[in-house]
């Protein structure tokens, strides 16, 4: 596999492709969908605060880059029938899709397990774990029918390693990578098809901020830094790499 931290691609990498960004409003999904969208990617923004979605719109076409899409959309609160309504938007719209990065994600709390609700782990398993799992069926038949089509999951250090009063969003994250580990399986033969975690370790971000509030922000690598994992996993020159976990 390409060695990532020096990888460097090309203005063109993503266009011509329909790219989903979940999350999009802020932190790494921000910056992910403005990084596809420059370097060619017509971008489809997902979030739930319109304003904030409408920003991120804005900000693409003012840079010259392809016309975005914007499809809001609660993950906490949506079924079955509102992921088939967000890919059946897509279709209509744009009539294809080629990549997903699921990046939309909800923390609680630091707390032990005793102390928290059932309430709590069924808002963090939703948004974590079981909305990546309804997106990615839904649009399944469109990723199906493109000649080349990534999902990518972001995850998060203590999904992978978990950790004391990690709790829900620990479990989640697990859950988010045995999801990928699943589906790539599912997809070992079809050669268009693969989906991989990328792990962004400290980055400066909303949720790494709710995590390590005493954490200097300093500290932290920027979104930006991220990029070039991202722009591999989600384009043509991973094309055969699946399955697997990407640790930034």
């Amino acid at each position: 596999m390409t060695d990532i931290s020096s990888y460097k691609p090309g203005q063109d990498l993503l266009r011509g492709r329909v790219i989903l960004v979940t999350g999009a409003t802020r932190g790494i999904g921000r910056v992910a969908a403005l990084t596809f969208a420059a370097y060619g990617a017509t971008v489809v923004l997902h979030g739930r605060d319109v304003p904030a979605l409408e920003k991120v719109y804005d900000e693409i076409q003012e840079k010259g880059h392809p016309e975005p899409a914007a499809i809001p959309l609660d993950l906490e609160r949506a079924g079955t029938r509102e992921f088939d309504g967000l890919a059946h938007a897509i279709e209509s719209r744009l009539g294809r899709l080629d990549g997903l990065l699921h990046n939309a994600t909800t923390f609680e709390k630091l707390s032990a397990l005793e102390h928290q609700t059932a309430e709590e782990w069924s808002r963090t398993l939703q948004v974590n774990l079981i909305a990546p799992f309804a997106l990615t069926q839904a649009c399944a038949r469109l990723l199906k029918a493109s000649p080349d089509a990534s999902v990518v999951f972001t995850s998060e250090t203590h999904g992978h390693l978990p950790a004391p009063y990690w709790g829900s969003y620990a479990a989640s994250k697990a859950g988010l990578e045995a999801l990928m580990r699943i589906q790539a399986a599912e997809w070992e033969n079809l050669p268009n098809l693969r989906a991989n975690v990328i792990i962004p370790g400290q980055v400066d971000s909303p949720s790494r901020a709710k995590t390590h509030p005493g954490e200097l922000a300093a500290s932290r690598r920027t979104p930006d830094q991220l990029m070039p994992a991202y722009l591999y996993l989600i384009g043509p020159d991973s094309r055969g790499i699946s399955g697997k976990i990407i640790e930034c």
